[in-house]
């Protein structure tokens, strides 16, 4: 594939990680960062991702650059990734400032979690290059890109979106409705949902749930998908199960008191010390060392195979 220009909007958790895998796959990069502490430390965070995959670094940071202004950034890209806050009205203002500043056929997308494409391009002109492209954190260990079309996507953008992703080393998939949320973190958060409910009517406490789906579900399901799970166990058994236990599954409209009150409280999680399970410094960063290392043995053997 020809290199490209290509521009990131956002250069902190998940733009710089954007930038590099995108550098890596011989790209030029520019990052809009109009932070000066974030824009400043980016060479650094980039350092510390082609330690951890042992890449030489000097050729991948040539290829990118750190920008303070939105049009140098993206001046001359075929394609744009916004990787700003999630917040609407932001995205907006983004994207129409991003449709003043590069050609008509620049494709532009957006790395939201769960707003649709649809609400952030929804004023501009040229809608059809608008596109949703779902990186999961950290985006240069995890493989996932949810490629998100809406109605005035075109085949071609989505096409494009997919052998630029694909060819970068990602698993992209194309998922043809925007939905808020998309696919994965409808799942993500459907378990979850019904897992608060579970600790909040004292069925068991938040660590039960941690183990049960690790050592369970968990432990098969990097090879075995839920659909493959319900053919390969049968659908009559997947109906059986359904019968007794769907009528019993929380249906909280909203997000459940019990959440609201812990956040209410000030009990956030890691950070402040206690959320659903209670944390130290130690404890917290154990989590965060052992996510890392799996991330990266795992993102390792890819790049072995891809070689």
């Amino acid at each position: 594939m020809r290199e490209q220009k290509i521009g990131v909007v956002g250069g902190g958790l998940m733009g710089h990680g954007i930038a590099y895998l995108l550098a890596a796959a011989g790209h030029q990069v520019g990052v809009f960062e109009p932070a000066t502490e974030i824009r400043a430390s980016l060479p650094k965070r980039l350092q510390a991702i082609a330690d951890l995959f042992g890449d030489d670094p000097a050729p991948l940071l040539k290829k990118i650059s750190a920008h303070d202004q939105l049009a140098s950034a993206v001046d001359g890209a075929t394609f744009v990734f916004e990787a700003a806050p999630e917040q609407l009205p932001l995205k907006q203002s983004i994207f129409a400032d991003l449709e003043a500043a590069v050609a008509p056929e620049t494709i532009l997308a957006s790395n939201s979690s769960a707003i649709p494409a649809t609400d952030i391009g929804r004023h501009l002109k040229h809608r059809h290059r608008v596109i949703g492209t779902h990186f999961w954190n950290p985006p240069h260990l995890v493989p996932l890109v949810e490629v998100i079309e809406n109605e005035q996507t075109s085949a071609e953008v989505v096409h494009k979106t997919v052998d630029l992703l694909r060819r970068a080393g990602k698993t992209p998939v194309h998922v043809r409705r925007d939905i808020p949320g998309f696919v994965g973190n409808r799942l993500q958060h459907a378990m979850k949902r019904e897992a608060i409910a579970l600790v909040a009517a004292g069925v068991c406490d938040a660590e039960t749930i941690d183990t049960v789906v690790k050592e369970g579900p968990g432990a098969r399901m990097a090879v075995l998908g839920p659909m493959e799970q319900s053919d390969l166990v049968g659908l009559d058994l997947t109906l059986d199960i359904a019968a007794v236990l769907y009528a019993e599954l929380d249906r909280t409209a909203g997000p459940h008191p019990f959440l609201r009150q812990m956040v209410h409280d000030g009990k956030l999680g890691m950070k402040t010390g206690e959320g659903l399970r209670r944390w130290t410094a130690d404890t917290a960063d154990a989590v965060r060392q052992r996510l890392s290392r799996f991330l990266v043995e795992q993102a390792k053997a890819r790049k072995k195979t891809l070689a």
